[in-house]
């Protein structure tokens, strides 16, 4: 027998998973234009591919590939760590415009209607980084990933403080990395469709303040 809490919680899963649907079908349609514009961009700056897929690691552990527009020159992930301060020569004069304003973040609406992520929830790491995790950390692996989430949100400024660290990887792996997912443990008891719209509202409101 289904307990009131449990059915309770069937809806709301089900009526995330068809927010996120709808709302990612309808960006997409609406911003086609614009990813042309930018898939162009990346071709003409860089060559191919203009998208880049990277594995990581989504709800109950299970691994897909990630989207995103190309920043980094091609085969940047053997040139240098995994991470990537503000000042990555690796990344490209496109990617660095696509970055400021999460642009090159857009195709992973693809892999929301694919059911890999949702709009808000955890942000999702690669495998290396999630084999760090504590075992109360691996709680942030019970929900999808997330393109928006709490620790997007706070860490806006993250390849800043990996420009100033004197050894970038070490300050990820032994400081941010566990700050973020801290951050993204939190989600998991405040969520709600009203928390998740308030998430992605001003997550929205902090890229435009760029504009600033």
């Amino acid at each position: 027998m289904v307990s009131v809490s449990e059915e309770y919680t069937v809806r709301q899963d089900v009526a995330k998973r068809l927010f996120d649907v709808v709302v990612s079908l309808v960006a997409i349609v609406a911003v086609s234009p614009l990813l042309v514009v930018l898939a162009l961009a990346v071709l003409l700056d860089s060559g191919r591919p203009v998208l880049f897929r990277q594995t990581r690691v989504g709800m109950n552990g299970r691994t897909f590939r990630l989207l995103k527009f190309r920043t980094m020159v091609v085969d940047a992930e053997r040139l240098a760590p995994n991470v990537s301060p503000s000042d990555d020569p690796r990344v490209t004069r496109t990617g660095r415009f696509l970055r400021r304003w999460y642009l090159d973040e857009l195709p992973q609406l693809v892999n929301v209607v694919k059911g890999d992520m949702s709009l808000v929830g955890p942000r999702p790491e690669t495998p290396e980084f999630v084999a760090l995790f504590t075992p109360a950390e691996r709680r942030v692996l019970t929900v999808r990933a997330g393109i928006a989430g709490p620790s997007t949100l706070a860490f806006m400024d993250e390849a800043k403080l990996l420009a100033d660290a004197d050894d970038a990887v070490l300050l990820y792996e032994q400081h941010l990395l566990h700050e973020r997912v801290q951050a993204d443990l939190s989600y998991l008891d405040e969520r709600s469709m009203t928390y998740d719209v308030r998430l992605l509202v001003a997550q929205v409101v902090a890229i435009l303040r760029r504009l600033r």
